[in-house]
């Protein structure tokens, strides 16, 4: 998609507050810190778009990104960080999960793992939750210009094998800095797109 007109929308908490459109939806979900708004900037090709918070754990609400009247893009707060208190992550759990499985217009969501290591028990419970709903699912690796040329292929099976992904799911390599896999994840988002 050619993209040259993005907003935020609203930032929301509760059902009444999301867009009154029926554009397509795609929810990027992952642990604080793990890249979603770099995803989103090279995404939209933008610098600073979608802002990265320095506190993880700090985006507290559904950040709904307006893409050419066409898409929304929205930003789910990050989980597994550990100075949010319990009651704030119920919070969110109960926000997120209502959003995830009783929003219409949701098409797909990206799950983001860092690529660098394996994905973690949060991501695994994640990437479990999403199937268990039948949520389509893209699941994306970030920060790869990290990771050695001769050890993607190793760090490609550690997430597939630990996540236990099927054969469904596919799984893009990314990186921010030089905006390797953008492409795939465009493609999978216009396909969700069409399918909707």
């Amino acid at each position: 998609m050619e993209v040259h007109n993005v907003d935020l929308t609203i930032s929301a908490v509760r059902p009444d507050q999301y867009p009154r459109t029926n554009y397509p939806e795609v929810a990027l979900v992952g642990r604080s810190n793990v890249g979603k708004s770099s995803l989103t900037n090279v995404l939209i090709n933008r610098r600073n778009f979608a802002h990265t918070s320095s506190q993880p754990g700090k985006t507290q609400t559904l950040n709904f990104y307006n893409v050419e009247d066409q898409l929304y893009f929205v930003d789910v707060p990050g989980y597994g960080y550990a100075k949010v208190s319990k009651k704030e992550r119920e919070r969110f759990g109960q926000m997120i999960e209502q959003y995830l499985t009783e929003r219409n217009q949701l098409c797909g969501t990206i799950l983001l793992v860092d690529g660098r290591h394996a994905p973690t028990d949060d991501d695994i419970s994640m990437y479990q939750w999403l199937a268990y709903y039948r949520i389509p699912t893209l699941v994306v690796a970030t920060k790869m210009d990290k990771v050695k040329g001769n050890a993607w292929n190793r760090q490609e099976s550690l997430v597939k094998k630990t996540l236990g992904m099927d054969r469904e799911t596919p799984l893009v390599l990314f990186s921010a800095v030089n905006k390797k896999g953008q492409e795939a994840v465009w493609q999978w988002i216009e396909k969700q797109m069409e399918m909707n």
